[in-house]
């Protein structure tokens, strides 16, 4: 099995922008739930957002409500995590991860990390001053 693929992530200043890419060879092919997490040292793995493949339907967890946007582009097998006026919190290890899911309600930012199957390898974003 492949797993995803990132890109992207740095360290940039409080307000800036950053904009990470995951690719997945099956995304698209089939429904699935794709999440982004985040983890920052001594700290659970944070759902931060999901996309569903089927319809494109996203949402957030209030914690990056109206900053982080997810958009996908089924034709490329990617989907982007576009990430706004960035805070020193967001500050951490951001991870996509791809979970098979054939109804787009069960695919929400509350959905456990540890029924996604697939993990990309991480990339690190770093906010300070």
């Amino acid at each position: 099995q492949v797993q995803p693929v990132q890109s992207g992530g740095g360290s940039v200043q409080p307000g800036d922008s950053l904009k990470l890419s995951c690719f997945v060879s099956e995304f698209g092919i089939r429904d699935n739930c794709l999440g982004w997490f985040r983890q920052a040292p001594g700290t659970d793995r944070e759902g931060l957002g999901v996309i569903f493949s089927g319809n494109g339907a996203s949402s957030y967890a209030d914690s990056v409500k109206g900053r982080f946007t997810i958009a996908r582009n089924n034709a490329e097998k990617t989907v982007y995590l576009q990430m706004d006026n960035l805070k020193p919190e967001d500050t951490g290890v951001y991870y996509c991860a791809l979970d098979r899911v054939s109804l787009p309600e069960l695919c929400t930012p509350s959905r456990r990390a540890s029924l996604f199957y697939k993990w990309g390898q991480g990339t690190q974003v770093s906010v300070s001053s």
